[in-house]
């Protein structure tokens, strides 16, 4: 393994040989046992995933303080070498912290119910159900806001019926079928917004998607190519139904978002009439009656123009005379200095 270590060398650095890493004397306990536990269970100490972290402390139970000390031990080693903390993730919150994992479950009830209650037809209240939707189903997971923004389109996919979404941070969240009743929202909503970004791909515009969300037809969704899993997940709507291309929502609307639909204050999107298919946009002129007089009085008035300008000719003719003279005269002052 290449270390990538940048940082400056202490002199209180132990030196893991085996490695090539460097570990603060006052994690070396704390690394040991974390290293030791991977060997056995056949598992690299670095980079660690979250899912390694997790049940390092699940087989390894302790106070809080000293889980605390083992997440410092091994996010400090792995951010010294180039490596993203694995400590900092939504798994390993859930496991220190139960108090807050059950509040989050709470929440996670009620931001799935509201989602439920979301249009997914119609147009634009379709558009902006089906993407809120998801958005709802990624906040109740637990993901911060900024990490919701930085997905991209090859970050969700479906396993069977289980929704697999995979972190910047690279951690996996699983969200599998009801136990009982073998239903799974959160995979009809992203099967419900990848539809849209995939009739999208086909059919850019939103002249095309207003008849789909009206009369949903089949999308036979193929592999993403390289550009469009680089997309982000989720984009901004503005009140026309447009999609800008490329654009991310920020972290400051996803957060705006989630509260309004929490608290019941979210904007209501009423389905608006959408003309059938095909039908002309071109507005059709109202017959007009002209009088009989019509004609006769716009040849006399062009009759009457023509003779009332036919002098100007020669009004400017003149003008352009007495010009050539004041410019001749001009010239003859000059010349005489």
């Amino acid at each position: 393994m290449t270390s990538t270590d940048t940082s400056p060398r202490r002199p209180d650095d132990i030196h893991d040989t085996g490695r090539g890493l460097r570990v603060p004397a006052r994690y070396r306990h704390d690394w040991a046992l974390f290293t030791d536990w991977c060997a056995a269970a056949d598992r690299s100490p670095i980079p660690a995933g979250p899912d390694t972290l997790a049940l390092f402390l699940h087989e390894h139970p302790a106070a809080v303080a000293t889980q605390r000390r083992r997440l410092s031990a091994i996010n400090t080693v792995h951010t010294r070498h180039g490596y993203p903390a694995p400590g900092r993730t939504e798994t390993v919150r859930r496991h220190l912290d139960v108090a807050r994992a059950q509040r989050l479950d709470r929440l996670a009830r009620v931001l799935l119910q509201r989602a439920a209650e979301l249009p997914t037809t119609g147009w634009p209240s379709g558009l902006f159900g089906c993407r809120d939707a998801l958005l709802l189903v990624l906040a109740a997971t637990g993901m911060s806001f900024t990490d919701i923004t930085r997905l991209r389109r090859r970050d969700l996919r479906l396993n069977g019926d289980t929704l697999q979404v995979t972190t910047p941070a690279g951690e996996r969240v699983q969200l599998p079928p009801h136990p009982e009743t073998g239903d799974n929202p959160a995979a009809t909503f992203y099967q419900s917004w990848a539809a849209i970004q995939t009739f999208l791909d086909q059919h850019p515009g939103t002249h095309l998607l207003r008849h789909h969300l009206t009369d949903p037809v089949e999308i036979i969704a193929g592999p993403l190519d390289a550009e469009q899993a680089r997309q982000p997940l989720l984009c901004p709507i503005d009140r026309w139904g447009h999609l800008p291309y490329a654009q991310s929502m920020t972290p400051q609307s996803v957060s705006a978002l989630v509260r309004a639909h929490l608290s019941g204050r979210a904007p209501v999107r009423r389905a608006l009439p959408v003309p059938p298919q095909g039908a002309t946009d071109a507005c059709v002129e109202p017959e007009i009656d002209l009088d009989p007089g019509y004609y006769d009085r716009g040849v006399a008035a062009r009759r009457r123009d023509h003779e009332s300008l036919d002098d100007l000719s020669d009004l400017f003719d003149d003008i352009e005379a007495r010009a050539e003279a004041l410019l001749e005269d001009l010239i003859g002052v000059l010349e005489t200095r």
